[in-house]
């Protein structure tokens, strides 16, 4: 089980957190004119992983995301807002929460989805390697930090539980 111990300088939160914005085009967008899940994710992940490299300054590789739910649908001409801030950081991997919110011609803005990306720090022959730790600095940082704990527990029970019911075939 990875540790949350690292010798590594701890480094705050904020310089780690990352936005990108994009509008939406019609090469993006399915036939009913809305922006397409899986560009919507590629952004998710790519916006996750920029802030991942800010923080461990290092290669990574996504291991997983959680569930992403499309709450909204963004059209075309609409601009796409994602901001990517690392909860927690392990031994050698990181939660990366990831926000997205849609802003409509008129300045009207939406929540459209949410996720949670865990990346591993790798070097060029793959091996995974030790992060710095994260340093929160608000409550609201504090509180992603033990959500993301949590997560992190639930995580590995469902990977034990997955390795158990292949064991007993």
């Amino acid at each position: 089980m990875e540790q949350e111990l690292s010798l590594l300088p701890a480094r705050p939160v904020s310089e780690s957190q990352s936005e990108m914005t994009h509008m939406v085009l019609p090469n993006e967008a399915n036939p009913l004119g809305a922006l397409l899940g899986g560009t919507l994710m590629h952004w998710i992940d790519l916006t996750g992983a920029l802030a991942g490299h800010r923080h461990a300054h290092s290669l990574l590789v996504t291991a997983s995301i959680d569930q992403i739910d499309f709450r909204i649908p963004v059209q075309v001409g609409e601009i796409v807002i994602l901001r990517a801030s690392v909860n927690r950081a392990f031994r050698t991997s990181l939660e990366v929460g990831v926000k997205v919110w849609r802003e409509t011609l008129a300045g009207d803005r939406a929540h459209v989805s949410s996720a949670y990306l865990t990346f591993v720090a790798i070097d060029r022959a793959f091996r995974p390697h030790p992060v710095p730790r994260i340093l929160p600095e608000t409550e609201e940082q504090k509180r992603r930090y033990q959500d993301a704990g949590r997560r992190r527990e639930i995580r590995q029970a469902e990977i034990a539980r997955k390795k158990a019911a292949r064991s007993s075939r």
